[in-house]
């Protein structure tokens, strides 16, 4: 057994994987990542933003950029690396979906009004205090607010223009924007559904996660694979393969993610504790718990799913209600199954040894994380 804050939960039988499989490529592939966003924004945004109105707005896309997992950078390159040798216009090209996720991280924390982003102050906050500090007239939350989807509207572009701009050729470009745009449709229809994702309306598990599939699974971990591996030219078989490959896993990583919401600690997560129980949002932890409860424990969860403020004793009664359900070790075994699903999907296509090492080590560190 381990615990997530304090609370018992079951080991996978797969937990092997990471540790029989080096983890020191994906630091080296994350600093190659990095390198090559420093190099664009040196290149094209700094000058850009250079002696704009806002002069902290460089500051505050350099921060959001450097300190990010890279993760959906390093399922294209994986994904480019099923079907080619790796090269330098590849590393530019999963580089430039660190510019999407800057986009869709600054939206998503101007409407859930999130105050902490990986422990600094989030966007929208930092461009308030810098409204606040140089005394503009006017509201200094509404300012931020404003100039936080502003510069998101600039990483937009800015993932696009790096991905043209990456040296892949443009035959392999051509074959990869359709799905290019499929990912971008999903994240913000899925971002749609996230807004009315209210513990209030009570939403079942299979709702919940189909939300959960469309904003974070597959934008996270399906698309890049899949056009990382279109741009290298792989077949309809190995594409197939990835496609449930990166359905399991994004999936599971929703769940993961679903569970640090509720017990993650600021240390870890670098957002308050129990953040997503005290914007009441349905997550898959959630919506479990109220599956399973007995008709006692129900209704104590509909009134903390239903009432008015929440006070941080109301946050822990709510943390210990959902253990008391048993629905920690539900999500856990959901999890797990998503885990072998997406390693058996593997077994349907042909991957050299390198690359189908580096989807079973990605696959355990999505799954397993505790951040």
């Amino acid at each position: 057994m381990r615990t997530v804050n304090g609370y018992a939960t079951s080991t996978f039988t797969a937990t092997g994987i990471a540790s029989r499989h080096d983890l020191k490529w994906h630091s080296r592939l994350r600093d190659r990542v990095l390198a090559a966003i420093t190099e664009f924004v040196d290149a094209r945004c700094a000058d850009a933003l250079a002696g704009g109105p806002v002069d902290v707005a460089e500051d505050v896309l350099r921060g959001l950029l450097a300190d990010g997992k890279c993760l959906r950078s390093t399922f294209l390159y994986v994904g480019w690396r099923c079907g080619a040798d790796g090269t330098d216009a590849a590393i530019r090209a999963a580089a430039s979906l660190e510019f999407l996720h800057a986009f869709a991280l600054m939206q998503d924390d101007v409407m859930d009004e999130s105050p902490m982003r990986r422990g600094r102050p989030t966007a929208h906050r930092a461009f308030a205090n810098w409204h606040h500090a140089n005394g503009l007239s006017g509201s200094s939350t509404r300012f931020g607010e404003s100039a936080a989807v502003l510069l998101a509207d600039l990483c937009l572009v800015w993932a696009e223009q790096m991905l043209r701009e990456s040296g892949v050729d443009a035959a392999a470009l051509d074959r990869a924007w359709p799905r290019y745009d499929t990912m971008r449709t999903e994240l913000a229809v899925g971002q749609f559904a996230d807004l009315v994702n209210d513990t209030a309306t009570f939403p079942s598990l299979d709702a919940v996660l189909d939300v959960a599939r469309r904003k974070s699974g597959n934008y996270t971990v399906r698309r890049p694979l899949e056009i990382g591996a279109t741009l290298a030219g792989c077949d309809e078989r190995q594409l197939s393969a990835l496609a449930g490959y990166g359905s399991a896993v994004g999936e599971a990583f929703q769940m993961r993610d679903d569970l640090l919401g509720v017990f993650g600690s600021p240390e870890t997560t670098g957002k308050p504790a129990g953040d997503d129980l005290a914007a009441r949002k349905a997550t898959s932890v959630v919506a479990a718990s109220y599956q399973l409860a007995n008709d006692t424990q129900r209704r104590r969860l509909g009134a903390l799913m239903t009432g008015g403020h929440l006070t941080p004793a109301d946050i822990t009664h709510w943390q210990n209600l959902i253990a008391e359900t048993g629905a920690v070790e539900w999500i856990e075994e959901l999890i797990e199954r998503r885990l072998t699903w997406a390693l058996d999907s593997l077994d349907t296509a042909d991957f050299d040894g390198e690359a189908r090492d580096a989807l079973a080590t990605m696959a355990a560190a999505c799954t397993e994380r505790v951040a």
